[in-house]
Formats: structure tokens, sequence, C-alpha cells
């Protein structure tokens, strides 16, 4: 139902207008009145919706605007059911590779899964990339005031890459990711942005993608789905500059499963399950560290490949920063 909602526009024609028949919706939204009631009724029965007894309305309250309307905020949940809705389509895939424990690349599922990733992550970094999570490394906003070689490994659309070249203009920006149809993604979103000439997005694997000297590497929820984190963690290390920072931004988890009991680390893992796990082991290695690998492990993984300086730099109820430093 928040799919269709969200698909026809429904809960944006919603929103601000106070209480609205089924039949003022249905105009609106072009849509069929008889369907819009029943669609209607489902969202007051789920509570996302109030209806108006007496004069037979409905009303999307503003607390759940955020939610279900307001496509800019950090907290707009909508595209995070297109993620379930692939997960579904792809169940008697994930039910095999349970089978054969064999993997499934991330290209392999329905489109809706890297869209809607793009869409529900494209927001929370919004939010917090730039005015939360840079900041919190020793330096680099001064770096990339300045002018710095950044490289975004994993990079999807483009949103994380596109946020950063928007925010510091004297710095060059590249993105490296092995599903073509989001390396297209990106380019179109840098397009659409007007800045396409400070940033460019290429076809890579994270074990070979080219180029040295770079001042800041990120890795944005890529991290653990990566078949060989240790040789992506590795290449890193090797093409960091001098003094350069490796910055790993993983989905939040604690060390220990029962740290991980509770509604994010119920989606996180059902998510790790039928995407992560299987597109880690489709890749060479296969560690499948998983969107639960919590912060020991993964501080584990910059320890051995020879980063002297790891640390937590900032959590959030969703997510991990760890910055690694190469001190040359």
């Amino acid at each position: 139902m928040v799919r269709i909602g969200y698909k026809l526009g429904l809960y944006k024609t919603l929103a601000g207008q106070g209480p609205i028949s089924s039949y003022e919706l249905a105009a609106r939204t072009r849509c069929d009145e008889r369907y819009v009631r029943e669609w209607l009724n489902s969202q007051v029965a789920g509570g996302y919706l109030d209806y108006h007894d007496e004069s037979e309305t409905y009303e999307l309250p503003a607390e759940h605007v955020p939610v279900l309307a307001d496509e800019a905020s950090p907290i707009f949940l909508p595209p995070a059911f297109e993620v379930s809705a692939s997960m579904w389509s792809g169940v008697e895939r994930t039910i095999e590779a349970f089978r054969t424990g064999a993997g499934v690349p991330w290209g392999d599922h329905d489109q809706g899964l890297y869209c809607g990733v793009a869409s529900f992550y494209g927001n929370a970094y919004r939010a917090s990339l730039v005015p939360e999570w840079l900041p919190a490394l020793d330096g680099v906003v001064d770096k990339l005031e300045r002018g710095a070689r950044v490289a975004d490994v994993g990079c999807g659309h483009g949103h994380s890459t596109v946020l950063m070249v928007e925010a510091f203009e004297r710095s060059r920006f590249v993105g490296f990711d092995t599903h073509e149809a989001s390396v297209a993604a990106a380019r179109a979103e840098a397009d659409d942005a007007g800045i396409a000439d400070r940033v460019s997005f290429e076809q890579a694997d994270a074990r070979s993608y080219p180029g040295t000297g770079y001042d800041l590497i990120c890795f944005f929820d890529a991290l653990h789905d990566l078949g060989d984190p240790v040789g992506a963690a590795r290449h890193a290390y090797e093409a960091l500059a001098e003094g350069g920072t490796l910055m790993v931004v993983e989905p939040y988890a604690g060390d220990a499963v029962s740290d991980n009991i509770g509604p994010v680390g119920r989606l996180y893992y059902a998510g790790s399950t039928a995407l992560c796990v299987p597109h880690s082991r489709s890749e060479d290695v296969g560690l499948a560290l998983g969107a639960q690998a919590g912060p020991a492990r993964l501080m584990g993984v910059l320890h051995e490949v020879g980063f002297d300086s790891v640390r937590l730099a900032y959590e959030s109820p969703f997510n991990l920063v760890l910055e690694a430093r190469h001190r040359g």
C-alpha cells in the first residue's frame, strides 16, 4: 500500500491539504475513486491517515508528512519499500542460494533494488554526510575546502559523490562502481546538477580502480557487501596519498548479536540475508562480512592491511563512520 501511494503521488497530494474526500483525491491524482477509497481505508486502518466520520474525509497528519510525502526528508521511507519489493521478487533465487551456498550479484536483482537504495540512502546522506560525518574526520574538511582528490568507491547512483562535489568546489572527485546501469545514472545525476566538470564516474572494481594520491577515499555502505573487503581496503591503503584518510560508512551495529536486537537490527539483518551476503558470495573470496559486522570486525579489516590509526569517528542509530589514516 505504501508503494502504491508513493508511485501514484497519493501521499504527496494529501500533504498539507487538511481533510479531503476520496473523490477529491481521485480527481487530483487522475485515479479511479473506488480504488482510491479502498486504499485510503487501508491507510486509516494502518494508522497512517486520520478519518473524519461526519465529513467522510481523510487527512495526512502533519507529523507523517516527512515520512510519507516529503521526498527531501532524511526520514522519507517509501523508497525503502522498493527494496523490499525487489527482495520478494528474488526470493526463489535467495532460497536456492541458501541450498547451494552460491552468491547472487547485486545487478541480478530487480531494478527496484538499486533505485530504491539510491533514493532512500540519498536522503540520509543529504542530512548527514556534509554537516556531520565529514566534520567528524580529522582535518578532512580543511583539505576539501583547499582542494583535494577524492574517490567514492561503490558509488551507486552517485548521490554521495554529488553531495560532496556541490559542497567543495575546489576539490575533484571520481566515483567507481561495478554496476554499469548505476554508473550511467550517476553520470546523469552529475549532469542534472551542473557539476560534470568536477566529477567523473567510472566502472571499476574496488580492488583495481585507477589512480593514486587520493586525499580521501570513501566507502558508503559498501565495504561489507564486497567479496574481498580486505583486498579493497588494501587497495585503498595503496591509493591514498601520505596523510590521506579512508572513510568507511557502515550500517549501525554492535559487535555481538545481542547488541543488535531491535527494529534497526531486524531490518539490517534481513537486508543482509537477502542482499549483502549473497552479493559478497558472488565475488572472489566471498568473505560475507554482512551488514551487521560491527565496529570491531570492521576495524580488524582496516588494521590488517596496514592502517595504523583506526577509530570510530561518528555513530548514529543507523550508521557507523570509521576513519582510517595513512601515516606514510
